[in-house]
C-alpha cells in the first residue's frame, strides 16, 4: 500500500450505527461461547476499518491543519467520535453479560475483559454531548498552534520551524527567537486560557455526571490505568523528587560551566556545548536514507521494516507550515502498518524524535499478528518504553548521523533525558492539581505552575521574560490540553528505558532480544504485569529509580566532556 494513495473516507454516522445495531442483535442472539467468537471477529475486521478512516483524517489533518478538507473532515470525527463510542460500549456490554464469559476469558485472556470493564467506568452515553464539546475545544488549540506564524528576519516560520534557532551558539539568536515564541504565547494567552478553563469544567462535568469525585479518578480510567492508582504515582513523584531532581542541579551546573555562562537563563539550557550542539546537518531525505542503512545494519527485522515505511509513504518528517507541533505514531490497522509524523527542524532532535518514533511503530509492527486488536499495543506507559529504549539502542549507529559528533551527542541526549524527568513529574502535579481544583482562575493556574517549576526546575530562570515568570511555560506544553494525565507516562518509561541501555552496554545481542520480546508481547498484560513478565525494574517499588539511575551517574563522567566542548 501507499498512503498517498489512500483516498480520504469520511465516516457516515447513520451507517455505522445502522451496523452496530445489527452487531448487537447478533450478539444477543448468540448463545454459546463458539457464536460470540465468531462475532468478535466480525466486529474487530468492522472496527478495524473504521478506525483506519479515522487515523488517515486525522494524520492529514495535522499534516496540514490549513486545508479545509482535512479540517471539515476532522470537525466530522470529532462530533461522531463519541457516538462511535456510545455503539461499541453497548456491544461490551452484551459480552460482559453472557454467562459463559470465564470461557471466553480463556481464550482472550483475563486483560481483555479488564480493558472492557474500563470502557464502560470511563463511558455514558449522558456525556456524548460533553465529549463532543471537549473534542470541539482540542480543535481549536490545535488550529492556534498548527497555524502559528512568527517573523524572524524577514522570513516567517511557525513555532516548530523555529525550534533550530534556539539551539544557536549566539546568545542573542537565542535570546531574540525566544522573545519572538514568547510574544506568540503572550498574544494568544487569553484564548489558550480561556480554552484551556473551558476544557477543564468539561471535563470536571464529565467525571461528576459519572460518580466520580474529580476528573482524576475518571482520566485514570480514560487512560486505561487498571493497575495502579493517583497515590501510586504520588509516592513515584516522591521518589523522582528525592533523586532526580539533585542530579538535575549537578548536570544543570556542568551544562553552565560548559558553555561558560555564569547566569543562564532558559534559553541557554538548549545550548549544551560552547562550540555548538550536536547536528545531523542533513534535509530531512539524506536522515531517512542514514536511518535506513542504521535500521539494516542493527537487524534483518528493523531493517526490513523501515524500508516498508520508506517504500510505503509512512513518514511525514519535516516541519511545514499549518503542521501540527510535535510527534507521534498511529496505525492503520486495515493495512497492519503504523504511520510516523515529526516535525525536523535541523536539531538533533530529529534523530531522537525519529528513533522515537520507530521504537512505537516496531513495536505495533511486531505485535500486527496478535489476534485480539486490542493487544496490538500495550497501556500508555508501556508504549513509551519502546519508543525511549530505542533512542539508546540506536546509540552505536550515531556516528552515521552526527559523524565525528556522535559521543557529543550521547552526552547530550543521555543528559538532556535525565534532566527532562522534573519537568514531566511538574506537569503531572500541575494537572493534578488543576482538576481538584477546578474553579480557579487562569492567573490562579499560572501561579501554581511557577510554584510547582521552582519546586521541580529549581534552576529554570526567566530574566527579562516577564510572561513566562507569571507562570504561563505549561501553554507551551500540547499534552495539558489534548493528553490530560498522559506525561508521567513518559517518566514511568524513561526511567525503564535506563535499563535497556545499561544492559545494552554490557550484551547488546542479548538486550536486543529482550526488547524485541517486549515487543512481541503487545498488549497482553497490564503495565506492572507486563514488567514482571519482560524482567524489567517495577519504577513504583522504592529504590527502583535510583538503582536504574545511578549507573547513569558514572556512565556520564566517562564521556571526556572538556574535550568535546573543544
Amino acid at each position: 500500500m501507499n498512503f498517498n494513495e489512500i483516498p480520504l473516507h469520511i465516516p457516515n454516522i447513520e451507517k455505522i450505527q445502522k451496523r452496530y445495531q445489527v452487531f448487537l442483535e447478533e450478539f444477543k442472539k448468540a448463545d454459546n461461547a463458539k457464536d460470540v467468537e465468531k462475532l468478535i471477529s466480525k466486529i474487530n475486521k468492522f472496527e478495524s476499518d473504521l478506525s483506519s478512516d479515522i487515523n488517515i483524517i486525522y494524520i492529514r489533518y495535522t499534516i496540514d491543519t490549513t486545508n479545509q478538507e482535512y479540517k471539515t473532515a476532522m470537525q466530522t470525527v470529532n462530533e461522531i467520535s463519541p457516538l462511535i463510542t456510545e455503539c461499541s460500549c453497548e456491544i461490551i456490554k452484551e459480552i460482559l453479560n453472557k454467562p459463559f464469559k470465564d470461557e471466553l476469558e480463556k481464550k482472550y485472556g483475563k486483560f481483555l475483559f479488564q480493558k472492557y470493564e474500563n470502557s464502560l467506568l470511563s463511558f455514558d452515553k449522558k456525556i456524548i454531548n460533553d465529549l463532543i464539546e471537549e473534542n470541539k475545544l482540542v480543535n481549536q488549540h490545535d488550529e492556534i498552534l498548527g497555524n502559528s506564524k512568527v517573523i524572524y528576519k524577514d522570513k516567517e516560520y511557525s513555532i516548530a520551524q523555529l525550534g533550530k534557532f534556539i539551539e544557536s551558539t549566539d546568545r542573542n539568536t537565542r535570546y531574540e527567537v525566544s522573545k519572538l515564541i514568547e510574544k506568540f504565547f503572550k498574544d494568544n494567552n487569553k484564548q489558550l486560557g480561556e480554552i484551556y478553563s473551558n476544557m477543564v469544567i468539561v471535563r470536571d462535568r464529565m467525571a461528576k455526571k459519572l460518580g466520580y469525585s474529580s476528573y482524576v479518578d475518571f482520566a485514570y480510567k480514560l487512560l486505561g490505568r487498571t493497575d495502579y492508582n493517583k497515590e501510586d504515582i504520588k509516592n513515584y513523584r516522591e521518589q523522582l523528587y528525592k533523586t532526580v531532581v539533585p542530579i538535575y542541579k549537578k548536570l544543570i551546573k556542568q551544562q553552565a560551566k560548559l558553555i561558560e555562562i555564569k547566569n543562564p537563563q532558559f534559553y541557554d539550557l538548549n545550548l549544551y556545548f560552547k562550540n555548538g550542539n550536536p547536528a545531523p546537518h542533513d534535509n530531512i531525505i539524506e536522515l531517512t536514507k542514514k536511518a535506513n542503512k542504521m535500521y539494516h545494519l542493527m537487524s534483518k527485522e528493523t531493517g526490513e521494516f523501515f524500508e516498508m515505511m520508506m517504500d510505503s509513504n509512512l513518514l511525514s518528517l519535516e516541519a511545514t507550515k499549518g503542521k501540527l507541533p510535535g510527534g507521534y505514531m498511529t496505525s492503520i490497522s486495515k493495512y497492519k502498518v503504523p504511520f510516523i509524523f515529526a516535525n525536523s527542524n535541523g536539531t538533533s532532535q530529529d534523530v531522537e524524535t525519529l528513533t522515537h518514533e520507530v521504537g512505537h511503530a516496531f513495536q505495533y509492527y511486531c505485535a500486527r499478528n496478535i489476534k485480539v486488536p486490542e493487544y496490538f499495543s500495550p497501556t500508555l506507559e508501556a508504549c513509551e518504553i519502546h519508543s525511549m529504549s530505542m533512542e539508546f539502542l540506536t546509540w552505536p549507529w550515531m556516528d552515521l548521523f552526527f559523524g565525528d559528533d556522535a559521543e557529543k551527542f550521547k552526552y547530550q541526549h543521555l543528559a538532556n533525558s535525565i534532566c527532562f524527568i522534573p519537568y514531566m513529574a511538574l506537569v503531572d502535579e500541575f494537572q493534578h492539581f488543576v482538576y481538584e481544583n477546578v474553579n480557579i482562575t487562569h492567573e490562579e493556574r499560572c501561579a501554581k505552575w511557577r510554584e510547582l517549576e521552582k519546586k521541580w526546575l529549581p534552576l529554570k530562570k526567566y530574566s527579562g521574560f516577564n510572561f513566562y515568570n507569571k507562570g504561563t511555560w505549561w501553554l507551551k506544553q500540547n499534552h495539558i490540553f489534548s493528553s490530560p494525565f498522559y506525561y508521567i507516562d513518559y517518566s514511568l518509561a524513561q526511567v525503564v528505558a535506563y535499563q535497556f541501555l545499561n544492559e545494552s552496554l554490557k550484551n547488546r545481542e542479548r538486550t536486543w532480544n529482550k526488547y524485541v520480546k517486549l515487543c512481541k508481547l503487545g498488549g497482553k498484560y497490564p503495565f506492572q504485569t507486563l514488567l514482571e513478565k519482560a524482567h524489567l525494574r517495577n519504577p513504583f517499588i522504592d529504590g527502583n529509580v535510583k538503582k536504574n539511575i545511578r549507573p547513569l551517574i558514572k556512565l556520564l563522567k566517562e564521556f571526556d566532556v572538556e574535550k568535546l566542548n573543544k
